[in-house]
């Protein structure tokens, strides 16, 4: 059973103060009256800021912190001290909250956030950066180069974005005191923090001086601690896991999530589709939504159109449908490798901008590298 969470700090100093105001008020009323020379007015906190009563002063927190020293053989004393120095940050609270009810979907702008010349060509520098490595996890995990580089550029635009929240601060925020008003996952993120003085442990990482995301995803491709934990490699062999500044780290470690997920080398993610024209057996096709349940044979049998060469040879596939707002939905079968993208970010609106953005990636790096080009990842809808 989850705890709950003790009285907010912030009421809790709001009705002190309005405690001893009240006493202020009875004390001026019953003594005499006198001139008082002026005074500044008192700061009034903001709801925005970090409560100033720290995570170890609760029970709760203090449990799980010696429960987490146990199960890990890690130092009680220091796991305490680092959980004492957490704070709760109310615009983590916000930031997961999901969108307001009816929100539609637009894959057309969504698509334009990531596929864009800035990013781009940002993209295509940082695949020249870190070409050997990438050719390097190509060849170990089947990864082709522009998928891994487009993930870094859709999670973080090559590092410009990697988040400045207090991994610790957001982790703790999010373990102990998770916003009502969604489906309560304080567990998972227990577990995310648990993972996160495990790896610090293990790397002599200062939890306080690391950065992330709002949810704890750290670095140019925002792994999850646990995800550090079992999927993260040190590719370029010195010894240490370096996901903000180490490119070849990155690349590693993201083809060898993708591979550890069941990547298949050589399989396109996506194959071109014009979905049933009959709504009841669209709609029995979009059932299993990304899961790839149907052969090429059967799609055709339910009334889909597949380009000619698409055949049975490239596995299950889905009928993945990406809703633009008022406008008619893109549609894409995707293989078991777009599956495998949408393991890291459960999303097809994701997966999709990844491939997107690949196909730009790979077309640019053949119109500027003169040399041959791996197998392109083919068009993958009609997109706006």
């Amino acid at each position: 059973m989850n705890r709950l969470p003790s009285a907010s700090p912030r009421r809790t100093r709001r009705l002190t103060t309005l405690l001893a105001l009240s006493c202020l008020s009875a004390a001026t009323l019953a003594a005499p009256h006198k001139a008082k020379p002026a005074t500044k007015p008192a700061a009034v906190i903001s709801d925005d800021s970090p409560d100033v009563v720290i995570y170890g002063q609760r029970e709760d927190v203090v449990q799980f912190g010696r429960a987490l020293a146990a199960t890990n053989q890690l130092d009680p004393d220091w796991v305490l001290s680092q959980l004492a120095q957490a704070r709760f940050q109310p615009r983590v609270t916000q930031l997961v909250m999901p969108p307001p009810a009816g929100t539609p979907k637009n894959w057309a702008a969504y698509r334009a956030r990531f596929v864009e010349p800035q990013r781009i060509g940002a993209g295509l520098r940082w695949w020249q950066d870190n070409a050997e490595a990438l050719t390097r996890a190509e060849a170990r995990y089947g990864v082709p180069p522009e998928i891994v580089t487009a993930i870094v550029g859709v999670e973080t635009f090559y590092g410009r974005l990697t988040g400045s929240f207090k991994v610790i601060d957001a982790l703790a925020t999010l373990s102990f005191d998770f916003p009502s008003g969604r489906s309560d996952r304080s567990a998972f993120y227990r577990d995310e923090l648990g993972a996160f003085l495990r790896w610090c442990a293990a790397e002599k990482r200062d939890p306080q001086s690391v950065l992330g995301s709002f949810a704890g995803a750290i670095g140019l491709p925002q792994f999850m601690p646990s995800s550090i934990l079992k999927y993260a490699v040190d590719f370029d062999g010195d010894g240490r896991i370096d996901l903000n500044t180490h490119g070849d780290d990155v690349v590693g470690s993201v083809a060898h999530y993708l591979a550890e997920f069941g990547w298949q080398r050589g399989l396109v993610p996506t194959v071109a589709v014009t979905p049933p024209a009959e709504v009841r057996e669209k709609a029995l096709m979009l059932v299993n939504d990304i899961t790839p349940s149907f052969s090429a044979s059967q799609m055709r049998e339910h009334g889909a159109i597949l380009p000619a060469d698409a055949t049975d040879a490239l596995g299950p596939l889905a009928l993945v449908e990406l809703q633009n707002g008022g406008e008619a939905p893109s549609y894409v079968a995707g293989t078991r490798n777009f599956y495998v993208i949408t393991r890291y970010n459960w999303s097809a609106y994701y997966a999709m901008a990844v491939v997107d953005l690949a196909r730009a990636l790979r077309s640019g790096r053949t119109d500027s590298v003169a040399a041959p080009a791996a197998p392109a990842t083919p068009a993958a809808s009609a997109a706006p």
